[in-house]
């Protein structure tokens, strides 16, 4: 069970840290901290990208500013109260990483620097919508299970064809998703006469794919004839 549930949530990033650690929180005795990464893209854009990482894993009372690492892991979420509503706070949550001397060495690598697979549900009904453009563009809010009861709520934008395909979707229905990371600055109205600069981060939709009871069927049915062959 815990392998899948791992399966259904997957990151991989490769980055330039540009921060030092944050502490972030303390569970068992384990402390967290928050560092945060730059992750080009083709355009020469760059996302910034938190991760969470245990102190078990490095030692974040060094600065690690201007090394290039290679992290994998989780895409997780939790709601931080916030005067009278909760805001979604998102990072990576880090199971392995190591030290890398080079980014990558053509397009086909450089895309695999931020990469996400994500099987989830819809939990609030998709938003469709064309920018004044008229680029297509899709807003969606998959719920990801994770261990003890727990789930993680991932926003994610779909463009063109998979935008209008995800305009059917109803909230419940099972999907599977890859994509990258991508952060975004926007500006919140605090006040009359106050604004803040934020970022939100959401997954760039690249395929989609809804998944039918029939294929659900099928895929454990494969999964009883593996265990046939290994018994």
């Amino acid at each position: 069970m815990a392998d899948k549930v791992l399966e259904n949530n997957q990151v991989s990033i490769v980055g330039e840290i540009v921060s030092d650690f944050s502490y972030s929180h303390e569970v068992y005795g384990e402390g967290f901290f928050v560092v945060e990464v730059a992750v080009n893209r083709l355009s020469n854009y760059a996302d910034y990208i938190p991760l969470m990482i245990s102190e078990r894993l490095i030692d974040t009372t060094q600065s690690y500013i201007g090394e290039k690492i290679h992290v994998t892991g989780q895409f997780r979420s939790y709601n931080r109260h916030e005067e009278t509503r909760n805001r979604l706070i998102l990072s990576v949550f880090v199971r392995e990483l190591e030290f890398v001397d080079e980014f990558w060495e053509n397009d086909e690598e450089e895309k695999k620097s931020n990469s996400i697979i994500l099987d989830g549900y819809v939990c609030k009904a998709p938003v469709y919508r064309k920018t004044p453009l008229g680029r297509e563009i899709a807003d969606l809010l998959v719920a990801v299970n994770r261990s003890y009861g727990k789930s993680d709520y991932i926003p994610c934008i779909c463009w063109g064809r998979n935008a209008r395909y995800a305009d059917g979707f109803s909230v419940g229905e099972h999907v599977q998703l890859e994509g990258r990371i991508q952060s975004r600055e926007y500006q919140k109205q605090l006040g009359e006469d106050q604004v803040e600069t934020r970022v939100a981060y959401e997954i760039s939709v690249s395929k989609l794919d809804l998944v039918t009871e029939s294929d659900e069927v099928t895929a454990a049915s494969e999964i009883v004839d593996l265990l046939d062959e290994k018994i």
